[in-house]
């Protein structure tokens, strides 16, 4: 085991590297309930999502371990869910079936940027203060997910704001008898601080607190235990269900049952021939798989830049052999492939594009540095299918203080960009402050790309842009006017 994952070389022990693992898995464990609650809105068997989560989580981190030998995980997306259910399918008109069969066309293409090296030229075309700044804004956005994973925020929305109520336009006459899935709502929404009088963010505040005295005090593992320790208050104040463990509905043998549907629904013909058996649609077909496409290969690799530069995970040397290096020579050149081959192999199983977590970040936080890390989360997803109910007695108020403090450390990026030269200031706070406000890491990329260029272009100083961040910046501008009108 040393000598395959090469601990010593990488500063860290099989102890560490198990608690790295336990604790990226019980960061990131929510996709394994919240992905099933999205999908299956779009007429998905959720038991099968379920199954199909935990399977595509576990292959594509499996490989991230053993092949590239760094401690990322991957599940499922965030985001990349939601664009799934709510645009792809609800919005745009595509079966489930059609929808998978372009996430499945996705890590394809994937794939192929990967190999022809496209991926990494990007990565190698971003300035280095936007680097920093995209590092820095990961911090922001892990740390803005564990406050909204508190509970510590309420919203308020006025009513001349609401949109849309269950994907239909708001009617403030009208009753809702079968509930309220979905509200969107314009720029009247308003945050405020809770009262602190619901046990769930009361427990989320004790939590944080633990957590913060057992890191200042340097304790080992004080992240997981801080954990651990808050879902055993949270059974006392009634937060933590303990119930779920005997609930039939999360049967190992029903969710198998229920995988007949989507496995290789893809390719049937509800999916793939379906998908291109009108010309018509085609070139909103090819939009959609970009837009699939564009979010998945920035959230990675503003993962991978934010999180691996900051702990020398990806080294210096593997950075400067992204310009030469052919095949699979470092480990940069490994991650990126595996990442790029977990999206295809979800979609065959039934689930959206399948990526690297930036929960991942908790797991390094804890000291997580090789492959190793990565080999436990997996693990812990396959017995998930066996044991769900004990993880989902971890709510998400036990590991929420994780990521607040995690994005807290990794902030410190921001040391590293001039403030006082607006040069770099601009575009750095669209990379960083506006990634964590717009939920998206990609989207936080997107506007950093969008205003170098532009100041850039007005200091005359067009020359310094590359090639690479011209083409991507555009390509960011031609998907946004295609999301405004489609």
């Amino acid at each position: 085991m040393e000598k395959f994952f090469k601990l010593k070389e990488n500063g860290t022990t099989v102890g560490t590297e198990i608690t790295a693992g336990l604790t990226t898995f019980f960061a990131m464990s929510y996709i394994i309930f919240v992905n099933p609650a999205i999908l299956s809105l779009t007429g998905m068997p959720s038991q099968a999502v379920f199954l199909s989560t935990l399977i595509a989580a576990a292959i594509g981190t499996l490989v991230m371990g053993l092949f590239a030998n760094v401690p990322y995980a991957q599940a499922p997306g965030m985001g990349l869910n939601a664009f799934f259910t709510y645009t792809v399918v609800f919005a745009l008109g595509f079966t489930w079936q059609e929808a998978l069969a372009m996430v499945f066309l996705c890590g394809l293409f994937n794939i192929l940027i990967t190999v022809t090296k496209i991926r990494k030229m990007i990565i190698r075309s971003i300035p280095e203060s936007l680097q920093h700044a995209i590092s820095a804004g990961i911090g922001v956005f892990v740390a803005y997910i564990g406050i909204k994973n508190s509970g510590f925020l309420q919203f308020t929305s006025e009513p001349g704001n609401i949109q849309t109520i269950n994907n239909a336009p708001f009617d403030a006459t009208a009753s809702y008898s079968d509930g309220i899935s979905s509200v969107v709502t314009g720029g009247g929404i308003v945050p405020a601080l809770v009262n602190f009088t619901s046990p769930g963010s009361l427990l989320a505040l004790i939590g944080l607190i633990i957590t913060v005295i057992l890191l200042v005090k340097n304790v080992r593992g004080a992240i997981l235990i801080g954990i651990i320790v808050t879902t055993i208050i949270g059974i006392p104040m009634g937060v933590v269900d303990v119930s779920v463990i005997s609930n039939p509905a999360n049967s190992l043998g029903s969710a198998f049952t229920e995988l007949g549907t989507t496995f290789g629904a893809a390719f049937g013909s509800e999916g793939m021939i379906s998908l291109f058996s009108s010309a018509s649609r085609l070139p909103l077909v090819i939009m959609t798989i970009f837009a699939f496409s564009l979010s998945d290969v920035f959230d990675t690799i503003g993962t991978f830049i934010g999180t691996g530069r900051k702990t020398g995970i990806f080294t210096k040397e593997d950075e400067e052999a992204l310009d030469n290096s052919t095949g699979f020579k470092t480990k940069m050149d490994k991650a990126l492939f595996a990442d790029a081959i977990a999206t295809s192999v979800g979609a065959i199983f039934g689930t959206s594009n399948t990526t690297t977590f930036v929960e991942s970040a908790a797991g390094i936080g804890a000291g997580g540095r090789t492959g190793l890390t990565s080999v436990v989360v997996a693990v812990l997803f396959l017995l998930t299918s066996l044991f769900s109910p004990l993880v989902a007695l971890v709510p998400a108020q036990a590991t929420s203080a994780s990521l607040i403090l995690v994005g807290v450390m990794m902030m410190s990026s921001f040391l590293e960009i001039k403030w006082d030269n607006l040069e770099e200031a601009i575009p750095a706070f669209f990379a960083s402050i506006f990634m964590g406000l717009s939920y998206s890491i990609s989207y936080g990329i997107a506007a950093g790309f969008i205003f170098y260029v532009i100041v850039k272009v007005v200091k005359g100083k067009s020359k310094d842009i590359h090639p690479v961040l011209w083409v991507s910046t555009l390509l960011f501008i031609l998907n946004f006017l295609i999301m405004a009108f489609i």
